[in-house]
């Protein structure tokens, strides 16, 4: 299991030092990263938290799933590796590569039109 937990649902009252305070309670705690709005600096509800061993984290995560904290049931599960960004021109944006761009008199090429019209 790895060491690092997601800790969701949190109430925005809570800091760093008390997510520190409580997951002390089960072990050695390497760190804690509050998840911040970036326009108003406000928890956005949800940290992670880092546990000095995966035994450790499992044992925080037994014993701190549905904690009540702040008049709210935390969520407290094994937190997945960051994922690289994707941007338009990367490879892997979206299904299928992306197509070359086609100019205005080649799109329509092979297109045939029904004598029958809409409406009729």
């Amino acid at each position: 299991m790895n060491p690092r937990l997601y800790i969701g649902n949190l109430p925005p009252t809570v800091t760093e030092a008390e997510l520190q305070t409580l997951f002390s309670r089960v072990g050695a705690v390497t760190g804690v990263q509050m998840v911040l709005d970036p326009t108003t600096q406000q928890s956005r509800g949800y940290a992670f938290v880092t546990m000095a061993s995966p035994e450790l984290a499992e044992t925080a995560l037994r014993d701190f799933h549905s904690y009540s904290l702040g008049g709210r049931y935390i969520t407290v599960t094994e937190a997945r590796p960051p994922q690289e960004p994707k941007g338009m021109m990367s490879e892997g944006f979206g299904s299928r590569p992306a197509t070359p761009f086609k100019p205005a008199e080649n799109r329509n090429k092979g297109f045939r039109r029904s004598g029958r019209r809409r409406g009729r």
